[in-house]
């Protein structure tokens, strides 16, 4: 099967040099599309080695011209300051009841939380709610309710269940229920470590399309690669197929080597008019890249090529 993403030709599209404050690392942006502009809400790490989140935004969806403040940075005072003072990461957007919901992973001495907030304009951010207990991550909201409920994918980091990904719904975004699992790594698969919720489900007239991320282990260390799944337009919970194969590796140098090696990770895509879908990572946890692929060729391969959930 030939490649199905298209690398942007000048990736990285983002490193620090970009950045008009102190960072080391730019990466796992969050993406939407926000009054015909492209916006990223992409991670950093700072000199200490904890992260905030900072923002872009783009008229094409490949040069991006970085704010000049940080977008989001730990809470100082009120509930979210003591679970945030380690740092907040990799935020996921969802665009719902005409505004944007950002769910990002809050670190403390406590472990890490996803904290749950919401703007309308990337100008003002107001939290909502932490709205999971430690140890849990990669967080993303379908953006459309079900039966009059909001819906989530997460990963509880734990061995228990390995690294799974499971569904849990809300009647109010804050009180969430109901969870179950949907898909597991796979034994000696590309994603038999670890698996993970990655961009905000795409719908199609075939389902909904998820991005997620795989982990590999390897005698050189793990090795973060996309692949896709797509998930029933009405009960979300079924998951109709899963693709086999990966979408996307590492392969570029600063993708391969960087502050992680071998990584490639996603947090945002964006579908366009055309059957397209711009697609947002974070190379080697250092810089971050884009690139293209049509939404049928990735619903077909979880449809034709597809792996158990289980």
């Amino acid at each position: 099967m030939s490649d199905l993403v298209r690398r942007f030709d000048k990736n990285p599209i983002l490193t620090k040099d970009d950045i008009p404050y102190p960072v080391e690392t730019v990466h796992n942006a969050g993406a939407v599309k926000h009054d015909g502009r492209y916006v990223l809400l992409f991670r950093s790490h700072r000199r200490t080695g904890r992260s905030i989140i900072g923002l872009a935004d783009s008229d094409d969806g490949f040069a991006f011209r970085v704010h000049p403040e940080p977008f989001l940075e730990p809470a100082n005072d009120g509930a979210f300051a003591e679970y945030e003072e380690f740092g907040v990461e990799d935020c996921r957007i969802c665009p719902i009841d005409g505004a944007y919901l950002l769910t990002y992973s809050a670190y403390s001495r406590h472990g890490v939380r996803i904290a749950l907030a919401s703007t309308k304009d990337f100008r003002q951010v107001e939290r909502i709610a932490l709205i999971t207990q430690a140890d849990a991550r990669n967080v993303v909201i379908f953006p459309e309710k079900f039966d009059g409920r909001y819906v989530r994918l997460d990963r509880p980091h734990s061995e228990i269940s390995p690294w799974s990904i499971w569904i849990s719904f809300s009647p109010d975004l804050v009180h969430w229920g109901d969870s179950k699992v949907v898909m597991k790594p796979v034994q000696y698969h590309w994603d038999e470590m670890k698996i993970g919720p990655g961009a905000t489900p795409i719908k199609t007239d075939r389902g909904w399309l998820h991005i997620y991320h795989g982990v590999f282990p390897t005698m050189d260390g793990s090795v973060y690669r996309l692949g896709v799944a797509l998930h029933d337009l009405k009960d979300p919970s079924r998951i109709i197929g899963v693709g086999d194969e990966w979408i996307l590796q590492p392969q570029d140098p600063w993708e391969v080597t960087g502050y992680v090696h071998n990584v490639i990770f996603t947090c945002g895509a964006i579908p366009e008019d055309d059957g397209t879908v711009k697609i947002y990572w974070g190379g080697a946890d250092e810089v971050m890249c884009a690139g293209t692929a049509r939404i049928d060729d990735l619903v077909n391969l979880c449809l034709d090529h597809a792996r158990p959930a289980f």
